[in-house]
């Protein structure tokens, strides 16, 4: 059965593997988050579990292929009045991205940029890892300075399982040197992320002259988080931004 109606609005981040849905609270921020993977053909479902049957608006960032968002924008339709779709943007304040073309860089990197500046209000470096690992700087002034995307540890596994299959896809602990295959695995895949994290970090130093804080999102950051002490673990990132994107939306 479909849960009550509300008024309120929710978030919505739909990436490559899950869709994360949270209400707006009435203080502007965004409430506690449910992850859904997209991927199990039960999104309908899933989303009649957890979502009001009316509510008035859904705010939307998608990073995904055109027919997954359509299914998604569906589902809102039959739920609420308004749907609000996020777009990247030149500039958010005193906020400046890097890219020429702002439709070239993801909207879920764009908020969560926003929202790790507007927590740390100083120089900030955001990472994310999902499906892919992406990295982007962001000075004390506000300026994006750039970033970098790669594969995931995750995405590692599975393209090594798919060229060479007796390499399993999941399994291992990280440890500097694996006695086994699948710690060996772990180390060189999760060994692979921490380093370009790692120098990633030290570079933004010697740019800037001092370090940024280091804020970790994504479904991949907690297996990473024991090698990255100083990492601030922010799982709600993404939607944290959205919520800031939502308080200046000024659609009719």
């Amino acid at each position: 059965m479909a849960a009550r109606q509300s008024r309120v609005g929710w978030l919505f981040d739909l990436g490559n593997s899950r869709l994360k849905c949270a209400p707006l609270m009435a203080d502007g921020r965004a409430g506690e988050a449910v992850a859904i993977d997209h991927r199990s053909g039960t999104l309908a479902a899933a989303l009649d579990r957890h979502l009001p049957s009316d509510f008035d608006i859904a705010y939307l960032a998608s990073v995904v292929d055109p027919a997954l968002r359509v299914e998604v924008l569906q589902a809102l339709t039959a739920r609420c009045r308004r749907i609000s779709v996020a777009r990247t943007q030149s500039r958010w304040g005193d906020f400046r991205i890097a890219y020429a073309d702002p439709a070239r860089l993801g909207v879920d990197r764009f908020l969560a940029m926003i929202a790790a500046r507007a927590d740390s209000r100083g120089a900030v470096l955001v990472c994310a890892i999902g499906t892919a690992l992406t990295v982007d700087l962001v000075d004390a002034e506000g300026r994006h300075r750039g970033g970098r995307i790669a594969p995931s540890p995750t995405l590692m596994r599975d393209a090594l399982q798919a060229r060479i299959v007796q390499l399993p896809a999941s399994g291992g602990s990280y440890r500097e040197f694996g006695v086994d295959t699948l710690d060996a695995l772990a180390a060189g895949c999760e060994g692979a992320a921490l380093g370009l994290i790692e120098r990633s970090l030290a570079m933004a130093e010697r740019e800037l002259g001092a370090a940024p804080t280091l804020y970790l999102h994504g479904g991949g950051a907690p297996a990473l988080l024991p090698q990255l002490p100083p990492a601030r673990w922010s799982p709600q990132l993404v939607l944290d931004g959205l919520a800031r994107w939502a308080a200046l939306d000024t659609k009719p």
